[in-house]
């Protein structure tokens, strides 16, 4: 078996990733890009209007919905999958400019 650190893409799944579905550390990693990738409270101004950036907060999460909630070998598709579907397909919508900033709520008043 190959170290679990190492950079090898065909590395053997291990008795845990085989029943999981997913490889042990995958979830904590996309966690971590979504954390990075999220746009908080006090950068929206500033980056609301960058479609790659949203797009990309919007497949990191969908990325988590996948990993965190889904079975890899269900034939059926899951509520997780599903909720993973719509995050991408909002996303291909930040990135086609078929979506567009709503504008603040407390700006509108």
């Amino acid at each position: 078996m190959v170290e679990p650190n190492s950079s090898s893409s065909s590395r053997p799944l291990s008795r845990a990733q085989t029943q999981a579905g997913w490889p042990g550390e995958a979830l904590a990693q996309a966690v971590a890009l979504q954390r990075s990738l999220a746009i908080g409270d006090r950068d929206w101004h500033a980056l609301k209007t960058q479609r790659a950036r949203r797009a990309a907060e919007q497949l990191s999460a969908a990325l988590v919905q996948l990993l965190s909630g889904d079975d890899p070998a269900a034939a059926k598709p899951t509520m997780a999958r599903q909720r993973a579907i719509d995050l991408v397909t909002n996303s291909l919508g930040w990135l086609k400019a078929e979506l567009s900033d709503p504008g603040c709520p407390t700006h509108q008043r």
